[in-house]
């Protein structure tokens, strides 16, 4: 006895193949991004997690201890504490700052200035650039005993300069200023958000003799609020 197939089936079965026919393409180009989220991100983030749970070194195999880790570390480590006050701090000083001078900048742009997709590009380029092993060395360069900063505290006011990177009492400041320097993608985002503010809401503040300080605040920044939260907290995952 010959049992047919149900033609529901095989219309379903032709639809999902033309789906998937049709969406080939995408997901060929989304493929390499996947690859490296699972084999670069995803992999090894999973990978330290088991071994947080483990007695490890490199030359012996992991042996499993459990929560004991976390134990000694939350009651037995000072460094922990003294490593979470360090991090808190470079969070508060590097996120508002960023933030604000990204805006700056993005008011800047936001006038109509000509040649705006030239500035944009060379502002938004720390933002690419600022973990890349030439600019680690550039700013080791800068900021070294005898480098180009100190050079110009010692012509500006005759003294001697700190040494920023290795001493423990501007290190952390260095690494704020290096944060701030990267101020690119927030201030492409606070510029997206500026020219979606409809134009007549400045122009009827200005027939009400409004300044320009009184329109930041009660015009640019209220409308602004969601990006704001948007680029505070983006920028505060990423600093953590």
């Amino acid at each position: 006895m010959t049992t047919l197939a149900s033609p529901s089936v095989t219309v379903g079965g032709a639809r999902w193949v033309r789906r998937l026919r049709s969406n080939l393409p995408g997901y060929l180009f989304l493929l390499p991004w996947l690859v490296g989220f699972f084999g670069l991100t995803i992999g090894p983030a999973l990978g330290s997690l088991y071994l947080s749970f483990t007695d490890f070194d490199l030359l012996r195999d992991p042996r499993w201890v459990g929560t004991a880790n976390y134990v000694r570390i939350a009651t037995d480590d000072p460094k922990f504490i003294e490593s979470l006050h360090v991090t808190f701090v470079y969070v508060i000083l590097s996120v508002p700052l960023k933030l604000i001078f990204a805006l700056l900048v993005a008011l800047m742009l936001n006038k109509g200035i000509a040649g705006l997709p030239l500035y944009r590009a060379v502002f938004y380029l720390p933002s690419l650039l600022g973990a890349s092993v030439a600019i680690a060395v550039l700013w080791r360069q800068l900021f070294a005993g005898n480098g180009l900063v100190n050079q110009i505290v010692f012509m500006a006011f005759g003294i001697q300069g700190p040494s920023w990177i290795s001493d423990p009492d501007y290190t952390l400041y260095t690494l704020v200023i290096l944060s701030i320097w990267q101020f690119g993608s927030p201030m492409i985002i606070f510029l997206a958000g500026l020219r979606q503010v409809p134009q007549d809401i400045y122009e009827a503040a200005q027939i009400d003799g409004a300044s320009k300080m009184r329109q930041f605040f009660r015009i640019t920044l209220p409308m602004l609020t969601p990006v704001v939260f948007f680029n505070a907290v983006v920028q505060t995952i990423e600093a953590f």
